[in-house]
């Protein structure tokens, strides 16, 4: 157990650019574990909390990151699944960018047989938000179709593979050929590049029955006039803005349904089942090689800046991965 009363943690400074500070370790309560970060991701979630436009829940960390791999190094009163040394990727509400983080045990996963710490770090929040909205808000059926905009991303690349897994044909729209060449690659039947083709020339006439939406604005009444009939669109995000105009008639007529679905500000207990249910049905196919992080780029934690500037300009296909230290 770390003795240690402050600890490194990537931080904007007073001019808002990212860089390592001092700050306090975090404490340890009943039913956590102690990592010792040695990696964490980028996720959107970052770029807007840097902005002030998606605060942490009540009573998580300020501390950027909602995904990492460590090394448990203490075990808070009620812990008996994990003990000093295992390692760990875990979902975070927060506090990822820091050399130690405090977790809800339950919130942990062992990291897949063979894998570095950078890999693990890019799997909790990608493969949870593509299961829980896919599998469990949606439903998805054997056989149904998905179609999964900005597939390129950290979740589209988890969702694509999940899809390929479970046996659900998959379509992505992506903003460039590398990036449709490798959704294609993941297991994708097809796709297209935005301001080259329409996506209704790729789906129509037999359109798809989900879409992960992690855009909605103005695309949101094209995605859903290419949902079949009692089809579901998850709501994830609003890259393209938070309003929209839609056709009520068509979502009552075709008993379309809208969910909006936010991982971050769920309770603890729901999280625990989430990871507990990936661990059960998606864990396994990572040491069977079936399914595989996609890693775009690692960066140093001192290089976060970098990172950030990245993820913002929509360069990156997969996640991009922070190493705070290790292997």
């Amino acid at each position: 157990m770390t003795d240690k009363l402050l600890m490194d943690a990537c931080l904007p400074d007073k001019n808002g650019r990212l860089g390592l500070a001092r700050v306090p370790c975090p404490a340890l309560s009943d039913g956590e574990v102690l990592l010792r970060v040695h990696a964490t991701a980028v996720n959107r979630a970052d770029l807007l909390q840097r902005q002030g436009l998606y605060p942490p829940p009540p009573g998580a960390s300020e501390i950027l990151g909602l995904e990492c791999a460590g090394v448990v190094v203490a075990c808070g009163p009620g812990v008996s699944e994990w003990q000093e040394g295992d390692q760990v990727c875990a979902l975070l509400a927060g506090g990822g960018y820091g050399e130690y983080v405090s977790i809800d045990a339950r919130h942990c996963l062992p990291i897949p047989p063979g894998y570095s710490f950078a890999e693990a770090a890019a799997l909790p929040e990608a493969f949870a938000t593509a299961w829980l909205n896919l599998y469990q808000e949606a439903r998805l059926q054997p056989g149904e179709r998905v179609l999964l905009p900005a597939g390129a991303s950290g979740v589209g690349t988890a969702a694509i593979q999940l899809c390929r897994v479970m046996g659900n044909p998959c379509f992505v729209s992506v903003g460039t050929t590398g990036k449709l060449a490798r959704c294609l690659e993941l297991g994708a039947k097809g796709g297209v590049v935005r301001g080259q083709q329409s996506l209704a020339s790729l789906l129509k006439p037999e359109g798809v029955d989900v879409i992960l939406d992690p855009v909605a604005g103005d695309c949101l009444a094209e995605h859903l006039a290419l949902l079949r009939d009692n089809g579901r669109l998850v709501l994830i995000g609003f890259m393209g803005g938070r309003e929209a105009s839609l056709d009520l008639g068509r979502i009552l007529v075709r008993r379309l349904r809208i969910i909006g679905s936010t991982l971050r500000s769920r309770s603890a207990g729901d999280k625990a089942e989430l990871i507990g249910s990936l661990g059960m049905q998606v864990w396994p196919h990572f040491s069977q090689g079936a399914l595989a992080p996609v890693i775009d780029s690692v960066f140093p934690w001192t290089e976060a800046e970098a990172a950030h500037a990245r993820v913002a300009a929509n360069l990156n296909i997969g996640k991009v991965v922070l190493q705070v230290t290790g292997n």
